[in-house]
């Protein structure tokens, strides 16, 4: 599995709405894509406003490219969630998922 991992910062005003869209419009697409395995955000205050961290996790880099497209290194930032950002990242990292642990 392969988790893809991305960064931006919102406006505060507008991280609500962040996270709204991420919900309402980009996982439902995920969960319709073959490969998709779950997606998470993280979110925490700084200077600039809040900051996220959006981990989603995928069978294989051939899963990650439905979504990517060929270049699955750049980020996939549409433009209504531009205008939400202060910066973000341009390109995302991927990593191999070793384990994951759950007690119990």
């Amino acid at each position: 599995m392969i988790a893809r991992h991305w960064r931006g910062v919102s406006r505060a005003a507008a991280a609500d709405n962040y996270v709204r869209h991420l919900q309402e419009h980009i996982f439902p697409q995920f969960t319709r894509m073959a490969g998709f395995v779950s997606a998470t955000i993280l979110r925490r205050r700084v200077a600039a406003g809040v900051e996220f961290c959006v981990v989603t996790v995928w069978q294989s880099m051939e899963a990650i490219r439905q979504f990517s497209g060929e270049t699955s290194d750049v980020a996939v930032v549409p433009q209504v969630v531009q205008a939400m950002m202060v910066d973000f990242d341009k390109m995302v990292a991927h990593y191999e998922v070793v384990e994951t642990f759950t007690p119990g």
